[in-house]
């Protein structure tokens, strides 16, 4: 049994650069290390990464794998993905990031002051901590479980697992109309292009959150006092907290607290650290407005500027979450109001989507979109899925 370092590249991420930084940078700077990769895999396909590095692993038997990833995040879960499926004992998995896709939210959030610079050494941060020799920091997962209706007639579920983001309503519309857009505008600017095309909708549904492992409520962030307190209308039960639709926004995070460099949509996850494995959930849910009184054409044009104030504050370090109701509904950082966003914190959650509401049927995890079948339903937890510690990254 030994280590192995693996170098992976995306040469068709972001801006396509992975392959040409990769060998003006990356493999020169391990070479001046004294580190030389035992393989260097350009990936082909969605699949073939997970699959090129899971039969590096299985040649020299490893028991502890470095892997330095030039990509984005969707690589990133891809390869946790397809190891994950593989069916066999996986040995630990250490993680260098290099940002090469097109947000690189987790190379964002763990590198803020370096997200946004063009300097070569600044996207290496991550390979200079492995070359340091800091310790790893273990990625929180988050696993959505994917189950059929059951008028299908089948069996069982699919099981998908996100070290970033796990959304349903407008994120998930975002990301899936956002791919059609790669081509055309390979940039992040097609997320607000495709996130405009949406803004009208409401999402029909119910979710469900359980209180992280271990304690009594899922926890609700209060505005006015800074802090995370339990939610008034958790069970006395079991702690967990039912919400109804419709909803404007819901995402789920992991890892992160922003998905792209100056996108902070869940800031409390390092302005308030949870120290346990966590979802941090950021909900916007249109009939908590003052002004709206009814589900209609009118009412929901006039959410979108609302929708846009909440959005734009994700833009300004996270301001979005210290948001409040004023007067007729009035949307101000200022005041006791009711909240705009609720952002709680759990450890896990069920969506069951409305049958009738096609758009409330679709799941992102990490930028993959999965179709939730008529009459399913998701549940998304970070405990107890068996991969509380296999995978960490370089910080």
């Amino acid at each position: 049994m030994s280590g192995l370092l693996v170098a992976i590249y995306n040469p068709v991420c972001g801006d396509r650069t992975a392959k040409a930084f990769s060998e003006e940078h990356v493999l020169p700077l391990l070479s001046a290390r004294g580190k030389t990769a035992n393989k260097v895999i350009e990936t082909e396909s969605p699949e073939h990464a997970g699959q090129a590095l899971l039969d590096a692993i299985q040649e020299v038997d490893a028991v502890e794998v470095t892997v330095v990833l030039a990509s984005g995040d969707g690589t990133l879960h891809d390869i946790i993905n397809h190891l994950a499926n593989s069916g066999g004992t996986l040995p630990k998995i250490n993680f260098a990031i290099i940002p090469c896709g097109t947000a690189n939210a987790l190379f964002s959030s763990l590198f803020p002051e370096s997200a946004t610079s063009a300097e070569p050494t600044a996207r290496l941060q991550s390979v200079l901590a492995y070359l340091d020799e800091k310790q790893p920091k273990t990625l929180g997962l988050a696993a959505a479980s994917v189950f059929p209706s059951s008028r299908s007639g089948t069996d069982g579920e699919r099981r998908t697992l996100s070290a970033v983001v796990t959304s349903t309503a407008l994120h998930a519309s975002i990301l899936h109309d956002s791919e059609a857009l790669r081509k055309e505008i390979p940039g992040i600017e097609r997320f607000k292009v495709a996130a405009d095309r949406n803004s009208r909708k409401w999402y029909k549904g119910s979710v469900k959150l359980f209180p992280v492992h271990g304690e009594e409520a899922v926890q609700f962030y209060q505005p006015v006092l800074g802090t995370f307190v339990p939610h008034p209308d958790y069970s006395k039960g079991d702690g967990a907290l039912n919400l109804e639709g419709p909803f404007s926004y819901f995402l789920s995070t992991v890892n992160v607290d922003r998905l792209e460099p100056a996108f902070c949509i869940s800031p409390l996850a390092s302005k308030i650290p949870s120290g346990n494995s966590s979802c941090e959930v950021v909900i916007l849910r249109p009939m908590r407005d003052p002004e709206i009184t009814a589900d209609s054409a009118e009412s929901r044009s006039v959410y979108v500027p609302k929708l846009w104030a909440a959005m734009g504050g994700a833009y300004q370090q996270g301001s979005h979450v210290d948001l409040k109701y004023g007067e007729a509904g009035k949307v101000q950082s200022e005041g006791e109001g009711l909240p705009v966003v609720e952002y709680l914190r759990c450890g896990g959650w069920e969506w069951k989507p409305d049958e009738n509401d096609e758009s409330s049927h679709l799941l992102c995890s990490d930028g993959e979109i999965i179709q939730v079948q008529l009459g399913g339903k998701v549940i998304c937890t970070t405990h107890g899925h068996g991969y509380d510690d296999k995978f960490a990254v370089y910080c």
